[in-house]
Protein backbone atom coordinates (compact mmCIF):
# COMPACT_ATOMS: atom_id res chain seq x y z
CA UNK A 1 0.00 0.00 0.00
CA UNK A 2 1.59 3.25 -1.17
CA UNK A 3 1.29 6.30 0.91
CA UNK A 4 1.76 9.38 -1.96
CA UNK A 5 -0.58 7.57 -4.28
CA UNK A 6 -3.72 5.71 -4.45
CA UNK A 7 -4.18 2.10 -4.83
CA UNK A 8 -7.13 1.88 -7.66
CA UNK A 9 -10.38 1.06 -5.53
CA UNK A 10 -9.30 1.24 -2.63
CA UNK A 11 -11.42 4.17 -1.20
CA UNK A 12 -8.50 5.63 1.02
CA UNK A 13 -8.34 9.14 1.50
CA UNK A 14 -4.30 10.00 1.01
CA UNK A 15 -1.68 11.18 3.98
CA UNK A 16 -0.92 13.77 1.69
CA UNK A 17 -4.37 14.77 1.25
CA UNK A 18 -5.53 14.69 4.92
CA UNK A 19 -2.24 16.82 5.49
CA UNK A 20 -3.80 19.84 3.04
CA UNK A 21 -7.08 19.57 4.90
CA UNK A 22 -5.57 19.44 7.90
CA UNK A 23 -3.25 22.97 6.74
CA UNK A 24 -6.38 24.82 5.30
CA UNK A 25 -8.63 24.46 8.10
CA UNK A 26 -7.19 26.93 10.42
CA UNK A 27 -6.97 29.63 7.43
CA UNK A 28 -10.97 29.05 6.92
CA UNK A 29 -11.45 29.43 10.51
CA UNK A 30 -9.86 32.45 10.95
CA UNK A 31 -11.29 33.52 7.78
CA UNK A 32 -14.99 33.05 8.96
CA UNK A 33 -14.07 34.83 12.11
CA UNK A 34 -13.28 38.40 10.06
CA UNK A 35 -15.50 38.10 7.38
CA UNK A 36 -19.08 36.97 8.96
CA UNK A 37 -18.84 38.18 12.49
CA UNK A 38 -16.69 40.97 11.99
CA UNK A 39 -17.76 42.06 8.11
CA UNK A 40 -17.66 45.75 8.64
CA UNK A 41 -14.21 46.07 10.24
CA UNK A 42 -12.07 44.27 7.40
CA UNK A 43 -10.18 47.74 7.13
CA UNK A 44 -8.05 47.15 9.83
CA UNK A 45 -8.43 42.73 10.43
CA UNK A 46 -8.71 41.99 6.81
CA UNK A 47 -6.14 41.42 3.63
CA UNK A 48 -8.16 44.26 1.91
CA UNK A 49 -11.16 46.41 2.41
CA UNK A 50 -14.25 44.91 2.08
CA UNK A 51 -17.09 47.27 1.06
CA UNK A 52 -20.30 46.40 1.68
CA UNK A 53 -20.23 44.12 4.70
CA UNK A 54 -22.75 41.71 2.49
CA UNK A 55 -19.66 41.06 0.41
CA UNK A 56 -17.42 39.80 2.90
CA UNK A 57 -20.54 37.81 4.47
CA UNK A 58 -21.05 35.85 1.32
CA UNK A 59 -17.40 34.85 1.69
CA UNK A 60 -17.54 34.00 5.31
CA UNK A 61 -20.38 31.38 3.87
CA UNK A 62 -18.07 30.13 1.07
CA UNK A 63 -15.76 29.56 4.05
CA UNK A 64 -18.59 27.93 6.47
CA UNK A 65 -18.81 25.43 3.68
CA UNK A 66 -15.17 24.76 3.60
CA UNK A 67 -14.48 24.23 6.89
CA UNK A 68 -17.67 21.47 7.38
CA UNK A 69 -16.14 19.66 3.34
CA UNK A 70 -12.70 19.75 5.06
CA UNK A 71 -13.66 18.00 8.01
CA UNK A 72 -15.41 15.34 6.56
CA UNK A 73 -12.30 14.90 4.65
CA UNK A 74 -10.16 14.55 7.05
CA UNK A 75 -13.14 12.50 9.32
CA UNK A 76 -14.41 9.90 6.89
CA UNK A 77 -11.29 9.32 5.25
CA UNK A 78 -12.89 7.99 2.27
CA UNK A 79 -12.46 9.55 -0.63
CA UNK A 80 -15.67 8.88 -3.12
CA UNK A 81 -17.57 10.56 -0.65
CA UNK A 82 -15.55 13.84 -1.10
CA UNK A 83 -14.02 13.90 -4.26
CA UNK A 84 -16.24 15.90 -5.51
CA UNK A 85 -15.19 18.66 -3.86
CA UNK A 86 -11.86 19.04 -4.72
CA UNK A 87 -12.45 20.47 -8.52
CA UNK A 88 -14.56 22.67 -7.30
CA UNK A 89 -11.88 23.88 -4.39
CA UNK A 90 -9.19 23.72 -7.10
CA UNK A 91 -11.17 26.47 -9.19
CA UNK A 92 -11.98 28.74 -6.34
CA UNK A 93 -8.80 29.14 -5.07
CA UNK A 94 -7.30 29.47 -8.74
CA UNK A 95 -9.77 32.11 -9.52
CA UNK A 96 -8.76 33.84 -5.87
CA UNK A 97 -5.03 33.53 -6.61
CA UNK A 98 -5.68 35.46 -10.24
CA UNK A 99 -7.82 37.65 -8.71
CA UNK A 100 -5.34 38.76 -6.02
CA UNK A 101 -2.78 39.00 -8.49
CA UNK A 102 -4.84 41.28 -10.92
CA UNK A 103 -5.89 43.73 -8.21
CA UNK A 104 -2.54 43.32 -6.11
CA UNK A 105 -3.10 47.44 -5.43
CA UNK A 106 -6.15 46.77 -3.13
CA UNK A 107 -4.29 44.50 -0.09
CA UNK A 108 -2.90 45.67 3.16
CA UNK A 109 0.64 44.81 2.25
CA UNK A 110 2.37 43.47 5.19
CA UNK A 111 -0.62 43.30 7.11
CA UNK A 112 -0.35 39.56 8.92
CA UNK A 113 -3.82 38.71 7.12
CA UNK A 114 -2.67 39.70 3.67
CA UNK A 115 0.43 37.71 3.80
CA UNK A 116 -1.67 34.49 5.27
CA UNK A 117 -3.99 35.29 2.07
CA UNK A 118 -1.56 35.41 -0.27
CA UNK A 119 0.48 32.15 0.94
CA UNK A 120 -2.96 30.79 0.58
CA UNK A 121 -3.59 31.26 -2.96
CA UNK A 122 -0.47 30.95 -4.61
CA UNK A 123 0.07 27.81 -2.88
CA UNK A 124 -3.59 25.87 -2.54
CA UNK A 125 -4.58 25.45 -6.31
CA UNK A 126 -1.51 23.42 -6.84
CA UNK A 127 -2.01 21.35 -3.34
CA UNK A 128 -5.61 20.49 -3.98
CA UNK A 129 -4.65 19.53 -7.67
CA UNK A 130 -2.03 17.14 -6.66
CA UNK A 131 -4.51 15.98 -3.81
CA UNK A 132 -7.33 15.39 -6.49
CA UNK A 133 -4.71 13.20 -9.06
CA UNK A 134 -3.06 11.78 -6.41
CA UNK A 135 -6.18 9.77 -4.64
CA UNK A 136 -8.50 9.96 -8.05
CA UNK A 137 -8.02 6.33 -8.83
CA UNK A 138 -8.93 5.39 -5.22
CA UNK A 139 -12.56 5.82 -6.20
CA UNK A 140 -13.91 2.25 -6.27
CA UNK A 141 -16.87 3.02 -8.48
CA UNK A 142 -19.57 0.84 -6.80
CA UNK A 143 -22.35 2.18 -4.18
CA UNK A 144 -22.09 1.72 -0.67
CA UNK A 145 -24.15 -1.03 1.10
CA UNK A 146 -26.51 1.16 1.82
CA UNK A 147 -26.25 3.42 -0.92
CA UNK A 148 -29.23 4.28 -3.30
CA UNK A 149 -29.13 6.08 -6.90
CA UNK A 150 -30.30 9.65 -6.95
CA UNK A 151 -32.76 9.15 -10.11
CA UNK A 152 -31.60 10.56 -13.72
CA UNK A 153 -34.33 13.56 -13.98
CA UNK A 154 -33.22 15.11 -10.04
CA UNK A 155 -29.91 14.40 -11.43
CA UNK A 156 -30.29 16.44 -14.86
CA UNK A 157 -31.98 19.33 -13.05
CA UNK A 158 -29.44 19.96 -10.13
CA UNK A 159 -26.56 19.38 -12.69
CA UNK A 160 -28.13 22.15 -14.75
CA UNK A 161 -28.67 24.15 -12.48
CA UNK A 162 -25.16 23.81 -11.05
CA UNK A 163 -23.86 24.29 -14.97
CA UNK A 164 -26.07 27.50 -14.52
CA UNK A 165 -24.29 28.70 -11.20
CA UNK A 166 -20.91 28.06 -12.74
CA UNK A 167 -21.18 29.65 -15.95
CA UNK A 168 -22.45 33.03 -14.28
CA UNK A 169 -19.84 32.76 -11.84
CA UNK A 170 -17.09 32.30 -14.78
CA UNK A 171 -18.68 35.21 -16.70
CA UNK A 172 -18.52 37.96 -12.91
CA UNK A 173 -14.89 36.52 -12.74
CA UNK A 174 -14.16 37.45 -16.91
CA UNK A 175 -16.17 40.39 -17.08
CA UNK A 176 -16.57 41.92 -13.40
CA UNK A 177 -18.04 45.18 -14.90
CA UNK A 178 -21.47 43.22 -15.75
CA UNK A 179 -21.26 42.33 -11.46
CA UNK A 180 -20.47 46.26 -10.83
CA UNK A 181 -23.25 47.12 -13.15
CA UNK A 182 -26.21 44.54 -12.56
CA UNK A 183 -25.28 42.51 -9.55
CA UNK A 184 -27.96 42.55 -6.32
CA UNK A 185 -25.61 44.98 -4.27
CA UNK A 186 -22.62 47.19 -4.78
CA UNK A 187 -19.44 45.13 -6.02
CA UNK A 188 -15.78 46.66 -7.30
CA UNK A 189 -14.20 44.48 -10.00
CA UNK A 190 -12.00 42.89 -7.04
CA UNK A 191 -15.34 41.80 -5.10
CA UNK A 192 -17.54 41.01 -8.80
CA UNK A 193 -14.58 38.47 -8.94
CA UNK A 194 -14.65 37.19 -6.09
CA UNK A 195 -18.38 36.60 -6.23
CA UNK A 196 -18.33 34.93 -8.91
CA UNK A 197 -15.70 32.49 -7.28
CA UNK A 198 -17.79 31.84 -5.07
CA UNK A 199 -20.93 30.76 -7.41
CA UNK A 200 -18.55 28.32 -8.90
CA UNK A 201 -18.08 25.66 -6.25
CA UNK A 202 -21.33 24.59 -5.73
CA UNK A 203 -21.67 24.69 -10.07
CA UNK A 204 -18.27 22.77 -9.75
CA UNK A 205 -19.67 20.17 -7.13
CA UNK A 206 -23.22 19.81 -9.39
CA UNK A 207 -22.22 19.36 -12.67
CA UNK A 208 -20.55 16.02 -11.65
CA UNK A 209 -24.50 14.72 -10.86
CA UNK A 210 -24.80 13.83 -14.87
CA UNK A 211 -21.83 11.23 -14.31
CA UNK A 212 -22.33 9.67 -10.85
CA UNK A 213 -25.69 8.39 -9.39
CA UNK A 214 -24.38 7.57 -6.36
CA UNK A 215 -25.76 9.47 -2.63
CA UNK A 216 -22.84 8.62 -1.20
CA UNK A 217 -20.75 10.35 -3.56
CA UNK A 218 -22.81 13.95 -2.85
CA UNK A 219 -24.16 13.43 1.01
CA UNK A 220 -21.90 15.24 2.56
CA UNK A 221 -20.86 17.92 -0.24
CA UNK A 222 -25.18 18.59 0.31
CA UNK A 223 -23.84 19.01 3.64
CA UNK A 224 -21.67 21.78 2.97
CA UNK A 225 -23.36 23.80 0.59
CA UNK A 226 -26.51 23.65 3.29
CA UNK A 227 -24.31 25.44 5.61
CA UNK A 228 -23.32 28.24 3.20
CA UNK A 229 -26.68 28.56 1.81
CA UNK A 230 -28.02 28.86 5.79
CA UNK A 231 -25.11 31.60 5.54
CA UNK A 232 -26.02 33.18 2.93
CA UNK A 233 -30.00 33.90 3.91
CA UNK A 234 -28.92 34.97 7.30
CA UNK A 235 -26.39 37.22 5.57
CA UNK A 236 -28.77 38.89 3.16
CA UNK A 237 -31.35 39.93 6.10
CA UNK A 238 -29.10 41.22 8.38
CA UNK A 239 -27.49 43.28 5.48
CA UNK A 240 -30.68 43.87 3.44
CA UNK A 241 -30.43 47.91 3.23
CA UNK A 242 -27.26 47.18 0.96
CA UNK A 243 -29.76 44.90 -1.80
CA UNK A 244 -30.27 46.96 -4.49
CA UNK A 245 -34.10 46.50 -4.76
CA UNK A 246 -34.02 48.64 -8.03
CA UNK A 247 -32.43 46.03 -9.91
CA UNK A 248 -33.67 43.18 -11.35
CA UNK A 249 -31.07 40.73 -10.05
CA UNK A 250 -31.54 41.33 -7.02
CA UNK A 251 -34.79 39.54 -6.46
CA UNK A 252 -33.27 36.66 -8.82
CA UNK A 253 -30.63 36.54 -6.04
CA UNK A 254 -32.74 36.75 -3.48
CA UNK A 255 -35.46 34.14 -4.54
CA UNK A 256 -32.66 31.79 -5.78
CA UNK A 257 -30.83 31.41 -2.87
CA UNK A 258 -33.88 31.33 -0.86
CA UNK A 259 -35.28 28.26 -3.26
CA UNK A 260 -31.26 26.70 -3.20
CA UNK A 261 -31.95 26.21 0.51
CA UNK A 262 -35.58 24.69 0.29
CA UNK A 263 -34.51 22.66 -2.38
CA UNK A 264 -31.03 21.28 -1.04
CA UNK A 265 -32.91 20.44 2.00
CA UNK A 266 -35.94 18.84 0.67
CA UNK A 267 -33.52 16.68 -1.81
CA UNK A 268 -31.43 15.47 1.20
CA UNK A 269 -34.03 15.07 3.35
CA UNK A 270 -35.63 12.70 0.63
CA UNK A 271 -32.43 11.18 -0.01
CA UNK A 272 -31.50 10.22 3.38
CA UNK A 273 -34.58 8.47 4.47
CA UNK A 274 -34.58 5.50 2.13
CA UNK A 275 -30.55 5.50 2.88
CA UNK A 276 -31.55 5.12 7.03
CA UNK A 277 -34.53 3.22 6.27
CA UNK A 278 -32.06 0.36 4.55
CA UNK A 279 -29.61 0.51 7.14
CA UNK A 280 -32.06 0.40 9.83
CA UNK A 281 -34.00 -2.80 7.61
CA UNK A 282 -30.94 -5.18 7.27
CA UNK A 283 -29.81 -4.74 10.81
CA UNK A 284 -26.99 -2.08 10.64
CA UNK A 285 -25.85 1.08 11.93
CA UNK A 286 -27.49 4.43 10.75
CA UNK A 287 -25.51 5.95 7.81
CA UNK A 288 -23.46 8.55 9.34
Amino acid sequence: MTLWRADRGDDRVLPFTLAVSYLVLPFLLVAVVLLYLLPERTDELFAWTIEPPLTAMFLGSAYVGGIWFFTQVVRLRRWHRVQYGFPAVVLFATLLGVATALHWDRFHHGHVSFVAWAVLYATTPFLALAALLLNRPADPRTPETYDIGVPRPVRLVLGAAGAVALLVGLALFVVPSVGVELWAWELTPLTARVVGAVLTLPGAVDVWLFLDSRWSSFRWMFQAQLASLLLINAAWIVERDHLLWERPVTWLFVVGVVGALVVYATLYAWCERPTRASAVDRGGPAVR
